[in-house]
């Protein structure tokens, strides 16, 4: 029977890894669907009540024993605005000891160091905000990459999907298609970057639907998932951990 182990903020921790996905836009968490950012709506969800960051993180725990936290800054990634740091710190707060991956749209050094300086994370390098690989180099393993897709199209850079050398320990595939879909993971996508990166911890982000999804990616050699809509819909809950 796989064991869905816990991860670290730091990952590399035995075992497949489930980490919670929180989205935020002004200042609420907002439910995915598909990709299609400019209909997110704040959530609705039996784990907390109301949309507040603190209030869903602290939910999607209860739900699910993990150890970390994926949070994407919608403002930050579309619009270029600062990181929600009130959010963070409140995330933060309502789950001590619960390691955070963030994506704020981080696309200049400075931008990455400043969060850093703030102790609120591992900050997630995501593709769709690159220009070149530059960034990516720079941090190396102090952040994760994201390989960001939509319909089977790639996200930024070719060389950032291309070139696995410069890939950090850990690594996302984001589907942004899939994400809140239901529509499963894209199992042959994930095991073709698998392969071109041994030694990378790999994560599957978007169409997880349950437990079966679970042991089909760590059957697979996934190091874990991305999930959001299984948790708030109850197909994965704490006593499936």
């Amino acid at each position: 029977m796989t064991s869905f182990e816990r991860v670290g903020d730091a990952a590399g921790a035995p075992g497949f890894a489930v980490i919670p996905v929180l989205d935020l836009r002004g200042g609420r968490v907002v439910r995915a669907r598909r990709g299609e950012r400019a209909t997110y709506a704040p959530i609705e969800t039996p784990l907390a009540k109301g949309s507040d960051p603190a209030a869903v993180a602290s939910g999607l725990l209860r739900a699910w024993p993990a150890r970390c936290l994926y949070v994407a800054d919608l403002d930050a990634i579309i619009d270029g605005a600062a990181p929600d740091l009130a959010a963070l710190r409140a995330i933060a707060a309502a789950c001590p000891g619960t390691g955070l991956w963030v994506d704020a749209g981080f696309a200049r050094t400075d931008g990455v160091e400043a969060f850093l300086a703030e102790g609120l994370g591992r900050p997630v390098i995501g593709t769709e905000s690159q220009e070149d690989a530059a960034l990516v180099t720079a941090l190396g393993d102090r952040a994760v990459l994201s390989l960001d897709t939509r319909g089977g199209e790639r996200m930024g850079p070719d060389r950032l999907h291309e070139d696995a050398a410069l890939w950090p320990a850990d690594v996302i595939a984001m589907t942004l298609a899939s994400v809140g879909a239901g529509s499963g993971p894209d199992l042959p996508a994930l095991q073709a970057i698998r392969a071109r990166a041994p030694g990378r911890r790999v994560y599957a982000a978007g169409g997880v639907r349950g437990q079966e999804d679970l042991r089909a990616l760590a059957a697979a050699g996934i190091a874990g998932a991305l999930v959001a809509s299984a948790l708030h819909d109850g197909t994965l809950r704490r006593e499936h951990a």
